[in-house]
């Protein structure tokens, strides 16, 4: 199956770490350590789902702002962003409700008995801070994302966007020094008080919208800025994650930044080396200091060992491929990484279907039964993830250049600042 033709060394570095990261969290939730010998060890020391939400993160700091300061125009971000996610998502969410039975449904019992909050929460991806279960439970780090585009967008109205060094620094200083007194859930505290932030919420995000949708220069402003004090308020108040993890996360997003900087010239080498090994200390002191006792439940990790050397895994692995960049990766690994949203969204879906047909029959047990049960799940992912690709990501994507096209014939941005100049095969 061809996915692509062969990346650039340039991007195919980056979709190949993605296509990694996208095989390390499916093979996590399948249970592939359960199921070879002494594989059960492994995640006192190694979670392969950490592992590879952090390489992803890592990805995405690298590749988001380039991506706003390229167009130069944040409604144009916006939009590309909105075709780029929410597609997807409520296609798999769809489809879980369509094809799953209750019994055996991806989706989670909360959006099935408070389904305007829900839908309302999850819609404005920012569920993971609004006390709101995600309707799939991947989307989760989407949150995460989210809350990254609107500090971006905030920086890059204020001019700030390439002091990122002292951002990633301030992030992670913080999850070191204040990681386990961060209050988690302070506003969510009962159902009624859920309601009110995700109204707020709402109201804040269509406001801030509404006002980059103008496309003029001071309600950008307004808008972007809003959107970035809506996020700190949330990382700060009302995290569902621990502490010193969601400050981490930032951290880590705005350290893939200053790598992004520091291969374009435009940071001295060594400011953004400081910055990137301070992160690294950062993350694997945090996960020493705090990552004991309850705190273990909020982390999904099983040892404070298992967070440390996963984070110090993560940032091995993307510093390797950024070491390979002007290399070519294997052809099927940066196919991976081209349909590595939909693999990301469709995995649980599809394991969830494997078990409901399985249901009823004989367990599979012995090497060979599980090493085919775990060829067949990768293979029905592979061909998933091509055809929501296929199908959803691209024609949504084009929609949305489309639209931006026709948004700026109708009402022209005046907004938009000239776009950096970036070597065209690095473009993202």
């Amino acid at each position: 199956m061809k996915l692509q033709s062969p990346a650039r060394p340039r991007l195919g570095w980056l979709d190949a770490l993605r296509g990694l990261a996208a095989l390390a969290v499916a093979l996590h939730h399948f249970g592939l350590l359960d199921k070879i010998p002494h594989g059960s060890k492994v995640p006192k020391y190694l979670d392969l789902g950490f592992f590879g939400v952090m390489l992803f993160f890592l990805v995405s700091g690298y590749v988001i702002p380039a991506s706003l300061e390229r167009r130069g125009d944040v409604r144009a971000f916006w939009l590309g962003r909105f075709f780029r996610i929410h597609p997807a998502v409520v296609v798999t969410v769809g489809a879980s409700l369509l094809v799953l039975p209750r019994s055996s449904t991806a989706v989670q019992d909360f959006s099935f008995d408070h389904p305007l909050l829900s839908t309302a929460a999850n819609g404005l991806m920012l569920q993971d801070l609004m006390g709101v279960p995600s309707s799939i439970g991947v989307m989760w780090s989407l949150t995460y994302e989210m809350v990254f585009y609107y500090f971006v967008t905030a920086l890059f109205v204020l001019g700030w966007h390439r002091h990122s060094a002292p951002v990633t620094v301030g992030f992670a200083a913080v999850a070191l020094v204040l990681g386990a007194w961060l209050p988690l859930g302070a506003i969510t505290v009962d159902l009624a008080s859920t309601r009110h932030l995700v109204t707020a919420g709402a109201v804040l995000v269509v406001t801030a919208m509404a006002c980059i949708a103008t496309g003029r220069p001071e309600p950008t402003r307004w808008g972007s800025l809003l959107l970035g004090g809506l996020g700190l308020a949330l990382v700060t108040l009302n995290s569902r994650a621990a502490g010193f993890e969601t400050m981490m996360i930032f951290a880590t997003m705005f350290a893939g930044t200053v790598l992004y900087r520091l291969e374009h010239g435009r940071i001295d080498r060594l400011p953004a080396l400081l910055c990137c090994s301070f992160v690294v200390v950062c993350g694997v002191a945090v996960g020493y200091l705090y990552d004991h006792g309850t705190a273990l439940w909020h982390t999904w990790t099983a040892s404070w060992t298992a967070f440390s050397l996963t984070y110090l895994a993560a940032w091995a692995v993307f510093a390797g491929g950024m070491l390979l960049r002007h290399r070519r990766f294997p052809r099927w690994l940066s196919g991976l990484g081209t349909i590595s949203f939909s693999v990301y969204l469709l995995h649980g879906p599809l394991m969830h279907l494997i078990g409901w047909k399985l249901r009823g029959h004989s367990p599979i047990v012995g090497w060979k039964g599980q090493a085919a049960l775990t060829a067949g799940f990768l293979a029905a992912l592979v061909v998933l993830g091509y055809l929501g690709y296929r199908l959803v990501e691209i024609p949504f994507q084009n929609l949305g250049r489309r639209a931006a096209k026709a948004l700026d014939r109708r009402f022209p941005a005046t907004a938009a600042v000239p776009a950096e100049r970036i070597p065209l095969a690095s473009r993202v």
